[in-house]
């Protein structure tokens, strides 16, 4: 055993073992191993990232199932990496860019601009992992993967060309997500539909030959230009008739048709719908059945291309709607303006609102999609929450192909060439897949064709997520594939159950015929305490880095742990992760006190007293409890039980019953039996936390010469302590009677430390208690009973007569009663007692005359009644306590 300083700095051990652990190759996996497997692959946080709370949940979850995994002998992988982040990445570097050099990435070109971006990431990039480091995650380092890495592009190609040969990957005029900020498309998943205070226009269509108009009502009036016909249902009565005829289309008149479609909604609105293909997904749907001409008045950049009327033209797109607005007013064909609530679909990261737009983009057509989905239903995959398998079954059955491309240069680029002499046709054929191929007017391949110069190679990228679904199994070689594949669990957020896990179950089953991972456990969202999302702009996100420098990473770790709920919302509150520094100090101390007291060996053989069977028959069932709620992935009941057991059993009760063990003179069969009895309750107790806080139980693991003891091994290569030996050689009833006396002992410390502090007698040490009981009481219980209770002696007295009005109470023990003899100044704690009930008598009358007045009852808000009937009940509790207090002193 060591000494430790008087005082804990959480920055010292933390830096010192994260070093030592990595030194010591604590975290490397072995594929050759014959131990079981258990593995993580870890969610790539973005190149672009920094660690934020979010990160610090999931990755503090994957950290204990990790090292818990270790524990208890199996080979365990955590697979660490970073994503490339296309979109993200490439604005954050082409401002840099901007804002250094003046300059656009178009100024530079395409090469010239990727080495930029390649010199950014390796400068920038590995922030999120030296973070992560600080948070004490156990990840096998030496194994980090990054998406743009060059076997995981190979491999990422070679996935392309695989399915582009199958026919599940092709190139097609679509309508697609646009961002006109980002420019580039984007996928369903990268839209997120955010309520909006918007304007409902009803704008008048005039039938051409002048025998009335019709009320169409709109949100987007400036893509009036792009109208090609107005819908209405052949069932609504109002317009039926008029199905064939044609409207003069307002701003740019021409006529055109009024169709009939079963879609238009006869009670939304006016009835009657402006069709308009190239900027609506359902308009487009509408015009290609009825072979409508497709109008595209919008540019990339979200501004308005229609020189027939020039007022518009060259206008961004929302001051066009402005000036639509009012140019229709002019020509009075607005009929009325309404204030309407509707969803509008936001660019994930650009965060402006999208375009639908007819783009040539690339598609996939998901593979093994019915596997993917009988995985989950089937149990071969486990949710948890349980709820979202039906949200992930929802999806399946309502998929769409996936546009994989996008319009930037950061990323996996398209891997095919088009011969350069029909390479403007093929771009714009209608469709293009595999049967281009035979042609031998294509080529795809990781690698160029042989003649370069004759081929000129396809302009965009592959989403990110097209590399991130192959994640569990392209960040492997072969050997570690055979070992850890599929993996075990997988720790996200609920919010990419779409862009990744869905995508990685179908990738897992397409290329290695077998699921990626076993459990999935959705965390929850962390919010603020008034439940907002955190954010920078709110102000209301603070910084990991700056709550680690000021709780250490333990005590972040099991702060956020102990509010963070299975599948709700976490509400954040700074004080929790105090309280994780606080335990972290209690546990330090508690170990500190231990090595105060020596060595344990070489004294009399333990002989324990029910205070020490009890406390590790507890110790018996936590081990129960934490593999238990380990089990069920419950990781905030995980913390409540550590933290219940030790704060409040061990260090609250036992080390209290147990401190006249450890005086000078005590009986030295006492003395070993509780300081062995500690060292039990210290090295499982600490086996049992570290999963949680690592680097303290690692430090106190050492100090108390476990490590030493044990072969140098320090705790996180140490195998769990079992608990199937405790106890052993005791039997059942000994340690049911025990438990009982332990729990009666405490019981009534209690009570009789709650008799002190009603005659403020808290800090005196000269009180004497009665134990009036017909049944023996061990001397052992009657001796603690006196030192948790803080008096003099607690005296067995099965015969007593107590006078009059001697305070007592009913314990488990017996009637316990306190003696006031000598004790107070009777007559002053009458004048004492007098005084309060004034008070409370006041505060009595007051609160009946509110509740009696009609007036307050009535007119109050209900939650304000109850308050004040709630005051009233507690003031009549307390003057009946005192009056009691007051009977007993006359």
């Amino acid at each position: 055993m060591s000494d430790l300083p008087k005082a804990y700095d959480p920055s010292l051990v933390e830096e010192k073992w994260q070093s030592r652990w990595i030194e010591e190759g604590c975290f490397k996996a072995d594929p050759a191993s014959e131990k079981p497997a258990y593995s993580v692959v870890i969610p790539p946080p973005n190149v672009t990232g920094v660690l934020h709370l979010g990160h610090v949940l999931n990755n503090t979850i994957q950290d204990i199932l990790v090292r818990r995994a270790r524990q208890k002998g199996y080979e365990a992988l955590w697979l660490p990496g970073t994503d490339h982040a296309g979109i993200a990445t490439q604005v954050r570097v082409e401002k840099d860019l901007k804002q250094t050099t003046g300059r656009s990435r178009h100024d530079l070109g395409r090469e010239a601009f990727l080495e930029k971006v390649w010199e950014w990431k390796e400068k920038h990039g590995g922030i999120i992992i030296n973070q992560l480091h600080k948070l004490g995650c156990s990840c096998d380092w030496d194994r980090e993967r990054f998406t743009m890495d060059e076997e995981y592009t190979k491999a990422v190609g070679q996935v392309f060309i695989e399915l582009f040969k199958e026919g599940l990957i092709y190139r097609g005029r679509r309508m697609v997500n646009w961002c006109p900020v980002s420019l580039t498309a984007l996928s369903d998943e990268e839209v997120i539909m955010t309520e909006q205070k918007s304007k409902l226009y009803t704008v008048l269509y005039k039938l051409e030959d002048g025998s009335g108009a019709l009320h169409v009502a709109t949100t987007r009036p400036e893509t009036i230009m792009a109208d090609v016909a107005v819908a209405v249902n052949p069932k609504d009565p109002r317009y039926a008739h008029l199905i064939g005829k044609n409207v003069m289309r307002p701003l740019n008149p021409t006529p055109i048709p009024i169709i009939g479609d079963e879609y238009v909604e006869i009670e939304f609105g006016t009835g009657a719908l402006k069709i308009t293909p190239a900027h609506d997904k359902a308009d487009f749907e509408i015009g290609r059945k009825f072979n409508l001409e497709i109008i595209d008045i919008l540019t990339p950049d979200g501004h308005i291309n229609c020189p027939e009327v020039p007022e518009l033209h060259g206008m961004d797109r929302f001051d066009a709607r402005r000036k639509s607005v009012e140019m229709l007013e002019a020509s009075g064909l607005m009929v009325n303006v309404e204030d309407y609530d509707n969803k509008v679909g936001f660019s994930e990261r650009a965060n402006v609102p999208i375009e639908p737009r007819l783009s040539m983009q690339w598609f996939l057509k998901y593979p093994c999609v019915k596997e993917a989905a009988d995985a989950v239903a089937g149990g071969d995959i486990t949710f948890r929450p349980a709820r979202w398998a039906k949200t992930y079954a929802h999806w399946l059955e309502n998929i769409q192909d996936w546009c994989i491309s996008r319009q930037l240069w950061w990323g996996h680029r398209i891997p095919v060439w088009y011969r350069k002499d029909k390479a403007e046709e093929l771009r714009n054929a209608p469709a293009l897949d595999a049967s281009a191929l035979e042609q031998g007017f294509l080529y795809v391949g990781t690698e160029p064709p042989q003649d370069p110069d004759n081929w000129i190679q396809d302009n965009d990228v592959m989403d990110t997520w097209f590399s991130s679904w192959l994640w569990p199994f392209s960040t492997m070689d072969e050997e570690t594939r055979a070992k850890f594949y599929p993996t075990t669990d997988l720790v996200t957020g609920p919010d990419i159950i779409f862009f990744w896990v869905a995508r990685m179950i179908m990738a897992g089953y397409r290329f290695q015929h077998d699921k990626p991972f076993s459990n999935v456990f959705f965390t929850s969202i962390i919010r603020d305490k008034i439940g907002r999302k955190m954010s920078k702009s709110l102000g209301n996100s603070p910084d990991p880095l700056d709550l680690i420098a000021n709780y250490g990473a333990d005590g972040l770790r099991f702060g956020l742990m102990r509010i963070a709920p299975t599948g709700t919302d976490v509400r954040f509150d700074e004080n929790q992760i105090s309280e994780g520094r606080n335990f972290a100090n209690k546990l330090y101390n508690a170990t500190r006190f231990r090595l105060m007291q020596g060595d344990a060996r070489g004294e009399t053989a333990p002989h324990y007293s029910s205070v020490h069977i009890s406390i590790i028959s507890r110790l018996k069932q936590l081990h129960a409890d934490v593999e238990k709620a380990l089990a069920d992935y419950e990781f905030n009941s995980l913390i409540q039980t550590l933290y219940q057991f030790f704060w409040n059993e061990y260090c609250d009760r036992f080390l209290e019953a147990v401190k006249g063990d450890l005086k000078d003179g005590a009986d030295p069969a006492a003395r070993a039996a509780t300081l062995t009895t500690m060292d039990t309750v210290l090295r499982h107790y600490l086996a049992l936390l570290h999963p949680v806080m690592p680097h303290i139980t690692e430090e106190l693991w050492a100090s108390l010469g476990f490590a030493e003891s044990n072969g140098g091994l320090p705790l996180m290569r140490t195998p769990l302590p079992s608990a199937e030996n405790l106890l052993a050689g005791l039997d059942e009833s000994r340690i049911t009677l025990a438990n009982t006396q332990a729990a009666a002992l405490y019981e009534t410390a209690n009570k009789a430390r709650n008799l002190k502090a009603e005659y403020d007698l808290s800090n005196n040490k000269n009180v004497s208690f009665i134990l009036k009981t017909p049944h023996d009481v061990p001397q052992d219980i009657l001796s603690r009973l006196a030192i948790l209770a803080n008096a003099k002696s607690v005296i067995r007295d099965a015969a007593y007569s107590s006078p009059k009005g001697t305070p007592a109470a009913l314990t488990p023990l017996g009637e316990l009663f306190l003696p006031l003899e000598g004790l107070i100044d009777v007559e002053a704690e009458k004048e004492r007692l007098g005084r309060e009930l004034d008070k409370i008598a006041r505060e009595i009358a007051k609160s009946a005359a509110k509740l009696g007045n009609a007036g307050f009852v009535e007119r109050a808000p209900a939650e304000v009644v109850n308050q004040e009937k709630a005051r009233l009940a507690d003031w009549e509790a307390k003057q009946s306590q005192l009056k009691g207090m007051l009977d007993s002193l006359s």
